[in-house]
C-alpha cells in the first residue's frame, strides 16, 4: 500500500499519523502489509516513517527515498530493523550494484520492462542471491509482462513476491484490467496469496488480438503523471 501523501521536506510529525491508523487497521484484519513510500518522502521525514512503523513489523518499506540517494537509503536501512524494498526505478545490474555491496537493501524489484528483458533481469536476480538479497520484481503492467516474470519468479532461488495488477486501485471501474485482453484470464486466480504456474505454450498467456486492435485505434498518448507542491516544486515524478 502507499504510505503517504504529498510531505513536505520538513512537514508536522502529525503528517505521518494517518499511514499508522492505515496499517494498523490492516494488520488487524489479520494481513501482512508492506508500506511503499514511493520516494516521495524526504530523508527528515522518511527517517521518522520508518521507525513510527515498527512497532507494526511491516513486511517491508519500499523506495524510503529515491533511488540515487544512497547514502541515504543506507543510514534509514542502519536505523530499522524493517526490511528495504528498491528498484523499480533502477534500470541495469549496475544501478543495483551499489545497493547490494553496501547492504542497503534486502529486497530488489527489478520491472522486467525497464531492465532489457529477461536475460539482464536474470543476471540481477543471480547478484541479488550472492548477497542474500530477495527477488520481489515491480510489475504494476499488462499480462505480457506479467507472464514473463513469472517465468523469471520460477526459476530463482530467492524469489519472495510478486506484484500483479488484478483490482489495483487506478484500474478504475470501467476501465481495462489486467485480464481484459486476454482468451484465458483464469490463469490469474489467486488461491492462498498464489496462483499456479502457467501450461501453455510461449508465455502461457492468450492474447485476445481483436479487442487489443480496437483498444488501440484512436487511442491518445499516456504520459505519466507528475505531482507539485503548493510552491509548485516537484514532489515526485
Amino acid at each position: 500500500m502507499n504510505g503517504t501523501a504529498d510531505v513536505g521536506w520538513l512537514d508536522s510529525p502529525t503528517a505521518l499519523d494517518t499511514c499508522l491508523e492505515r496499517v494498523q487497521t490492516v494488520r488487524k484484519l489479520g494481513l501482512d502489509v508492506g508500506i511503499d513510500f514511493h520516494g516521495r518522502v524526504h530523508k527528515p521525514m522518511a527517517r521518522q516513517l520508518a521507525r513510527l512503523l515498527e512497532s507494526e513489523r511491516p513486511l517491508f518499506i519500499e523506495e524510503p527515498l529515491l533511488s540515487e540517494h544512497i547514502s541515504g537509503i543506507k543510514q534509514i536501512s542502519e536505523m530499522t530493523i524493517t526490511p528495504i524494498a528498491l528498484g523499480e526505478r533502477l534500470h541495469s545490474r549496475w544501478d543495483f550494484k551499489p545497493f547490494l555491496e553496501s547492504a542497503a537493501v534486502d529486497i530488489i524489484q527489478p520491472d522486467i520492462c525497464h531492465v532489457g528483458g529477461i536475460s539482464e533481469i536474470l543476471r540481477i536476480a543471480n547478484m541479488a542471491e550472492a548477497y542474500d538479497v530477495a527477488l520481489a520484481p515491480h510489475c504494476p503492467l499488462g499480462p505480457i509482462a506479467l507472464a514473463a516474470n513469472i517465468q523469471v519468479d520460477a526459476i530463482c532461488a530467492n524469489f519472495a513476491i510478486q506484484e500483479m495488477s488484478v483490482g489495483i486501485h487506478y484500474n478504475v471501474e470501467g476501465a481495462a484490467d489486467i485480464t481484459s485482453y486476454m482468451k484465458n484470464p483464469e490463469v490469474w486466480n489467486v488461491t492462498d496469496g498464489m496462483i499456479n504456474l502457467m501450461s501453455g505454450p510461449g508465455l502461457g498467456i492468450e492474447i485476445d488480438e481483436e479487442q487489443v486492435r480496437a483498444a488501440a485505434k484512436d487511442c491518445p498518448a499516456w504520459r505519466s503523471v507528475a505531482f507539485y507542491g503548493p510552491d509548485n516544486e516537484v514532489r515526485e515524478w
